[in-house]
């Protein structure tokens, strides 16, 4: 297993200097990848570009690009450029986003996002290769057929005619996908004890390329807190499971909702929606059970969460992202610290 870095958005409280700091000194700690990610807000490539200048050795990714904000020739224009920037460091996160940001922010219909992203991904390759683009898919058509556009290939020659792409997935199908299309999964409530039942999903895809699940990279972003009690480091995360599983989506399509249903969680996931849909976020925050919670972060003193880390290496993780939950940067490099020394007393290091 390797550690990877998840930095999340920019936010009024985390600054670009912030992120910075942070990636440079994941890098220093021989980290193996950090993430930027995107919503409605900052954007993902201009955090890793800006990256790339200013960091050495690890890897930069989007965790994710957002499928529905960009054509898939301007997604592998964007990565081909990051990836000569960095000299080969660039890995390719891609995701639907949910409805609520896809038809509202973006103006694009969710209706079928498993098949927009299967001629998603193979356009991108398709470009990212150099090969000529021509497709004729459900969604995307290239070159359009009654106007004067003509099957191009992309202009200038990147460092490698392969980037690593990974899927954002959630649900049963998307893992299969993802096993089918890409070289690994960005997981979100991620937790061993659940994680069979999800990597038989992407092995179900893998087989159907005539590939296995070894070589396939499992990347969960978990939450960390260091601290000596367990319940109050899970206070921190409350909030934020509480987003997710009861304000990320409608009431009707919360995919983080039915995860947590599908973990066994059902009738906390459903109170938590209720209230959180009810604007009552502090009682949503608080009905968030702690064991699931604690299942899907790194909480307490080292010793703890390098205990934890050997069950997410167990379970089939490959690359352990950690998503910092401190209240500034110099807590923050703390904690980057003191995950680097759980990691290597866990003794999983790949």
């Amino acid at each position: 297993m390797r550690l990877g870095l998840s930095l999340g958005y920019q936010t009024a409280w985390s600054t670009p200097a912030d992120h910075l700091a942070l990636a440079q000194e994941a890098d220093r700690l021989g980290y193996s990848v950090v993430w930027a990610a995107e919503a409605y807000g900052s954007d993902s490539p201009s955090m890793l570009a800006w990256l790339a200048g200013q960091t050495e050795r690890i890897d930069l990714g989007s965790a994710v690009m957002q499928i529905p904000g960009r054509s898939p020739a301007m997604t592998a224009m964007t990565a081909a450029t990051i990836d000569a920037l960095s000299g080969g460091r660039f890995r390719l996160g891609l995701g639907v986003s949910g409805p609520q940001v896809s038809e509202g922010w973006h103006g694009v219909r969710f209706a079928k996002p498993l098949q927009r992203t299967r001629e998603y991904v193979e356009i991108v390759k398709l470009a990212v290769g150099r090969k000529q683009v021509e497709y004729a898919g459900q969604h995307y058509t290239l070159p359009l057929p009654d106007g004067p556009g003509k099957a191009l290939r992309l202009g200038f020659h990147p460092p490698r005619e392969h980037i690593p792409i990974y899927l954002a997935a959630v649900g049963p199908r998307n893992l299969e996908l993802a096993g089918e299309l890409a070289d690994g999964w960005l997981a979100i409530f991620f937790a061993p004890e659940f994680a069979a039942e999800q990597l038989a999903s992407v092995a179900a895809g893998r087989a159907r390329a005539g590939r296995e699940l070894a070589g396939f990279d499992v990347v969960p972003s978990v939450p960390v807190v260091v601290g000596d009690d367990v319940a109050s480091c899970a206070e921190l995360v409350r909030w934020y499971a509480a987003l997710y599983v009861g304000g990320m989506g409608s009431r009707e399509q919360n995919f983080y909702n039915q995860l947590a249903t599908r973990m066994g969680y059902g009738d906390a996931a459903r109170e938590v929606q209720d209230l959180y849909l009810a604007k009552r976020q502090r009682d949503a925050a608080a009905a968030v059970p702690l064991e699931f919670i604690d299942r899907t972060s790194l909480l307490g003193p080292k010793e703890r969460i390098a205990e934890r880390m050997r069950a997410y290496a167990e379970a089939g993780v490959t690359t352990l992202s950690v998503t910092l939950f401190a209240a500034d940067r110099e807590s923050g490099v703390e904690t980057l610290r003191t995950v680097a020394a759980a990691f290597e007393l866990s003794g999983v290091a790949e």
